[in-house]
């Protein structure tokens, strides 16, 4: 057996009659859970260092499975798998935090987590693609919920607006999305990729108030003082131009977010 190095996952061969098998461990965030026959559930994680990986809980939906309600979404864990044919076998989970079951207690701070862990999995085209950069934010986002750091509503729009931007969809707040032309600028395009100058405007472009555009740069850039102090009708105008870019990009809207009352 290979000794685990510190910061690295571990890879243990073990032999069985069938051949070599291969283990490695992660932390992860529980993404999403599904039945699989009568006492399974097929996992998904976004890992630290393998990006998106869906396996094989076993037995988890009985009552004496040793997993319990270790693996439900949105909870961090350390998890150990093995490599499967088609999906990986969990071996073993153990919880560091356990949000889910803090988030429950909330229903507005609940369906805005589910919707992070959504937006997360549909940001995630390829499996065992390398996403630590997401991986952080989404870690961080459910930990603010959890510890209400700020403004449940406010908290997602922040994710929603860092994960597109490390997805390569940032919105252009300042200078033209279309020509670069220096701002700033009247107009707001979700198509065009966020502000647009009079030239460029095309049809069905809005004008957001000044203080909804800074509202969207602070929380783009984590200014939470600015955040925390911005006015409920530009909260609510934010969050519904943050709503239609992420819509736009995924091509389909998030389902957790009908959920809710309009921000």
């Amino acid at each position: 057996m290979l000794r685990r190095r510190r910061g690295m996952p571990t890879r243990t061969v073990g032999l069985r009659q069938n051949g070599a098998v291969s283990l490695y461990r992660d932390d992860a965030v529980v993404l999403r859970t599904q039945k699989l026959g009568e006492a399974d559930r097929i996992i998904t994680v976004l890992t630290r260092r393998n990006g998106r990986v869906r396996a094989v809980a076993k037995g988890i939906r009985r009552t004496s499975s040793k997993f319990g309600a270790r693996l439900e979404p949105a909870n961090h864990v350390d998890v150990q798998l093995y490599l499967g044919r088609s999906l990986d076998i969990v071996t073993q989970a153990e919880i560091r935090d356990p949000f889910g079951d803090r988030l429950r207690h909330d229903y507005e701070s609940y369906t805005l987590g589910t919707a992070m862990l959504e937006t997360a999995e549909k940001l995630t085209a390829e499996e065992r693609e390398p996403a630590i950069r997401l991986y952080l934010l989404l870690l961080g986002a459910l930990r603010a919920l959890t510890e209400q750091r700020h403004d449940a509503r406010l908290i997602f729009d922040a994710f929603v607006l860092r994960a597109l931007a490390t997805s390569g969809y940032q919105p252009a707040l300042d200078d033209c999305a279309r020509c670069g032309a220096q701002g700033p600028h009247r107009w707001f395009s979700v198509p065009a990729g966020g502000l647009v100058c009079g030239d460029c405007r095309p049809p069905g472009s809005v004008a957001p108030a000044s203080a909804t555009i800074a509202l969207l740069r602070a929380l783009l850039t984590g200014e939470w003082a600015a955040a925390d102090a911005s006015a409920p009708e530009f909260r609510h105008e934010a969050s519904g131009l943050v709503a239609a870019y992420l819509q736009w990009h995924l091509e389909h809207g998030i389902r957790s977010l009908r959920l809710l009352e309009p921000a």
